[in-house]
């Protein structure tokens, strides 16, 4: 699996920043909407999104939610900083923060959203490791990712595979390899986004 680092991640998303909700804001929105309905239903007290990027998804969590956004990107974080000043009936907070490697304590949220991050980050070991950590046991993780191995997809998955680290993201990431081989409770897979693009992953902390 091609490699990243967080500086190629850091330097990809500050350029895609300005241009990130033009761009993949429509494309990927099925897949938001799809991941905020499955928190919604939840009623979480608590929700931590991982790389919450510009906020798209921040004003379709529950008001009676208390969210917590994280991003590598400051660029992205300022754009999500702007919407949530416009959803005063929320209680979110953002934070600059790398979350391979969190501040927050064991057990700390109710659910774990990662949208379009898993094939992203550098080490996804050491991801899964932290959501798992900071998400409590008995809680939700909603995964919202794209893996490869779709027929429709699978030429162009090997034309950027060896731009991983330009583009800031894997196209040869697989879903066993990254979700049944841990020791979680997978609840519910579904595919999202145009013709399976992605799959959204309901998980169990268990």
């Amino acid at each position: 699996m091609k490699q990243v680092s967080v500086d190629n991640v850091v330097n990809t998303y500050r350029f895609y920043a300005p241009l990130y909700d033009r761009m993949f804001g429509a494309i990927f929105d099925p897949g938001r909407r799809a991941l905020a309905e499955a928190a919604s239903a939840l009623r979480p007290a608590s929700l931590l999104e991982v790389g919450v990027g510009t906020g798209l998804t921040l004003a379709q969590y529950p008001a009676s939610t208390e969210i917590v956004g994280i991003d590598v990107s400051s660029d992205m974080l300022d754009i999500a900083r702007y919407r949530a000043e416009q959803l005063a009936e929320h209680n979110i907070q953002l934070s600059l923060m790398n979350a391979e490697s969190m501040d927050f304590p064991d057990g700390y949220f109710d659910c774990v959203a990662l949208p379009y991050v898993l094939s992203v980050t550098p080490d996804p070991d050491k991801l899964v490791a932290e959501i798992r950590r900071v998400c409590r046991k008995g809680g939700t993780i909603l995964i919202l990712n794209h893996f490869s191995g779709s027929r429709f997809w699978w030429l162009l998955e090997r034309a950027v595979r060896s731009l991983a680290d330009r583009i800031g993201f894997r196209s040869d990431f697989c879903y066993k390899e990254q979700i049944l081989r841990h020791n979680w409770e997978v609840q519910s897979v579904r595919n999202v986004n145009f013709l399976g693009l992605s799959k959204l992953v309901t998980i169990r902390n268990v």
